[in-house]
């Protein structure tokens, strides 16, 4: 057996990376471009702090504001100061979350979670099967499947499918696991499952649960009577359910770039065709970096039949 090792691909308008052992991904992270991104510095300052409190409000050099706690005593409205997100900004429909960090010392070093390799290519079909599951914000099991969706309080999954009661719960928790840290959730989270008759029974899937989450860390209560069981993990910033709940063409664009990047082939020119919708979404210097990685003329022609998430490119002559 191949130990686990994160692998990074650097893609146009994101990075990927993947947990990777024996051909299966454990885990996902997603970064967009240009984007604040926990674990790393950003110059800042002070801006506000409420008199005998440690907390206060920064505002980075880039142009975002940061949540601060355990300020030291000294440190004063208006100091200039630098700053280590343990959180990154989170969009949600009609609100933002504004990113939480800490004061780093001046020589400190961006905070790395675990080593990774850089790829030029993840093995095939390794990010296309989870980058689908996180679209459809499901993932299937023998017997049903879970269904996860975002709200401004928690992740919510769901659960349905043929099985009954603890049978349909048990299958069921495989995919939980693996839709957790597939799709990157953290914050808190709801799982809904069947209503359990018995208390043996709930202490049961309670029980396997805690076996399928044993190495990733997090707190949660006991399945209730009506089958709800809350985790709360480390949120360090949007899951790829969020990116899809918050812009869907704007993923499918990034995704459209990695297809047309991989596009196999002889011919002159890239012909990238996509639904019209994307269209706008993909950026001039977009294309310039895709033709230069490519070193192929870049054409896109855009078809209304074909879905958001399912874009073709191929090489063909000029």
């Amino acid at each position: 057996m191949r130990l686990a090792e994160w692998l990074l691909e650097r893609g146009i308008g994101e990075e990927r990376a993947l947990l990777v052992a024996n051909d299966r991904v454990l885990a996902a992270r997603h970064h967009l471009a240009g984007t604040p991104k926990a674990g790393a510095l950003y110059p800042a300052k002070l801006v506000s702090r409420s008199a005998g409190s440690s907390r206060g409000t920064a505002l980075a050099d880039a142009g975002f504001e940061v949540l601060l706690d355990k300020l030291p005593r000294d440190c004063t409205e208006g100091s200039t100061i630098l700053v280590e997100l343990t959180r990154a900004p989170i969009a949600e429909r009609g609100r933002l979350k504004r990113a939480q960090g800490r004061i780093a010392a001046a020589d400190a070093q961006p905070s790395e979670r675990e080593p990774m390799r850089e790829v030029h290519a993840f093995p095939a079909g390794l990010w296309e099967e989870l980058w689908h599951a996180a679209s459809a914000g499901s993932i299937a099991f023998p017997g049903g499947e879970i269904l996860c969706s975002v709200t401004p309080a928690m992740t919510v999954i769901d659960i349905d499918g043929d099985l009954r009661g603890k049978a349909l719960a048990l299958a069921a928790i495989p995919a939980i696991a693996q839709a957790l840290r597939w799709f990157a959730i953290g914050g808190s989270i709801g799982i809904d499952f069947p209503t359990l008759q018995t208390k043996a029974e709930r202490a049961e899937v309670d029980h396997a649960l805690a076996a399928a989450l044993d190495d990733w860390p997090h707190e949660r209560t006991a399945m209730n009577g009506f089958g709800f069981v809350q985790i709360v993990a480390r949120l360090e910033g949007p899951s790829l359910l969020h990116r899809f709940a918050l812009s869907r063409t704007g993923m499918c664009a990034r995704y459209a770039l990695r297809v047309a990047e991989q596009a196999s082939g002889q011919g002159a020119t890239l012909l990238l065709r996509v639904h019209p919708a994307l269209k706008a979404k993909l950026k001039e210097d977009w294309m310039v970096e895709l033709s230069r990685r490519t070193g192929k003329q870049v054409r896109i022609e855009t078809d209304p039949a074909l879905a958001l998430e399912a874009p073709h490119a191929q090489l063909v002559p000029l």
